[in-house]
């Protein structure tokens, strides 16, 4: 019997089992379904390898690009191609994002890449929410609460809602401040105000893209950390799921939702990728994609032209382009549905869709009460989404595993 039984292949369960295992740990993984990785998946679609969940990596901390170091896929590390993303208003036109935005919101309200967006009199009503006295407790709220308090709703619906819905698949008042941005809250302390908190993080940033992806996919780092897992001892069973977390021997690691206790109702998240023909698309004409504002005609919440955003994959796809749109209620046409959006979204025909496909995935939610005494719970439950978060969060349970 191992030492440490690992509940769940996903990212996180294998991070840390591997961790365990390259100390000289007898680790098991478990898996309920007959594959590893969670939404950290591959499919090819119209022949094109492509990945069918996360696709890319926040490089704050460096946690993720150390472990692909370690993993040798250090050289095949790539950033974004230069160019921003967009935002479709409820209203009006498309417009890039602002740049010096964090999280969608902004270091200077009147600057004009803001007031497009917002309005004068919200941007001058932003200036002045945040310029008064920070209330003790500010950074305790979610995220939505700071942003409605300190910069008013304009900012907080037409900017900041459309963004972390983009990224953390659900609105600003959900989401906890720790989890937007682990450094903010003492940040904004320090800083004394919102606009303050976000330019001195931004000073702080390295220079170069704030994401990062995998040439090839963001799926190649489930096969090389099983590889490396197995290769120092540790070993994967699939297809076994596990009803009594409480009965297994030794140490338990929860890494998959609603196992360690009853199931919190997760998020759907639908997402469907059209490979077309479309010559128009290759000068970009929303960048990267776009994050699209509740009240909008069309029923995608983002859209990514993946093909503008990677240059291995522009190389792969040999012409064509690939987007991917994501939804928060199931279409009921979604290949039809994603076409038409795809064209209002980017402003062009689309006449040639040359291959789709639907993926469906749940993003859990928040895990709802502590552990068996014997297990620890890692993963998004309780580290938030985003690779960043959830790697480094796994390293650290390893970490204090092994200390004991």
């Amino acid at each position: 019997m191992a030492d440490v039984t690992v509940v769940g292949g996903g990212v996180a369960g294998l991070v840390v089992a591997r961790r365990l295992a390259r100390a000289g740990t007898d680790v098991e993984v478990v898996e309920a379904s007959d594959r590893l990785g969670g939404p950290v998946a591959r499919h090819v679609v119209a022949g094109i390898a492509l990945d069918a969940g996360a696709e890319s990596f926040a490089v704050r901390g460096g946690t993720v690009a150390a472990l692909l170091e370690e993993l040798g896929l250090g050289p095949d590390i790539v950033e974004p191609r230069p160019g921003p993303a967009w935002l479709q208003p409820a209203r009006g036109l498309a417009v890039p994002l602002p740049v010096t935005a964090l999280l969608g919101i902004p270091a200077d309200p009147v600057a004009d890449d803001v007031v497009r967006v917002i309005g004068r009199s919200a941007a001058a009503e932003a200036v002045r929410l945040d310029a008064l006295p920070l209330a003790p407790g500010s950074d305790a709220l979610s995220l939505g609460a700071l942003v409605r308090a300190r910069l008013g709703d304009a900012v907080l619906e037409r900017l900041v809602a459309p963004v972390v819905h983009g990224v953390h698949s659900q609105h600003p008042d959900e989401l906890p401040l720790s989890r937007a941005h682990p450094a903010l809250p003492a940040e904004l302390v320090a800083a004394g105000s919102l606009t303050g908190a976000v330019s001195r993080l931004r000073a702080a940033a390295p220079p170069g893209s704030a994401v990062a992806g995998i040439r090839g996919g963001m799926n190649r780092l489930i096969p090389a950390l099983a590889a490396d897992l197995e290769a120092h001892g540790g070993t994967v069973r699939l297809g076994t799921r596990i009803v009594d977390v409480g009965a297994l021997p030794g140490r338990v690691v929860v890494a998959a939702p609603g196992v360690a206790s009853a199931p919190a109702p997760g998020r759907r998240i639908d997402l469907v990728t059209l490979v077309v023909e479309q010559d128009e698309l290759d000068a970009a004409p929303r960048g990267s994609g776009l994050l699209v504002a509740a009240g909008t005609p069309v029923a995608a919440r983002a859209l990514t032209h993946a093909t503008a955003k990677w240059e291995w994959l522009r190389a792969a796809a040999a012409g064509r382009h690939v987007v991917r749109l994501s939804y928060d209620t199931p279409p009921a046409d979604p290949v039809g549905t994603a076409r038409a959006d795809a064209e209002a979204l980017l402003g062009v025909p689309l006449p040639v869709v040359v291959a789709a496909a639907h993926v469906v995935w749940t993003r859990p939610a928040a895990v709802p009460a502590g552990p068996p005494s014997n297990a620890l719970v890692v993963g998004e439950t309780v580290a938030g989404s985003g690779l960043a978060g959830i790697i480094a969060h796994a390293e650290r349970t390893a970490a204090a595993l092994l200390a004991r």
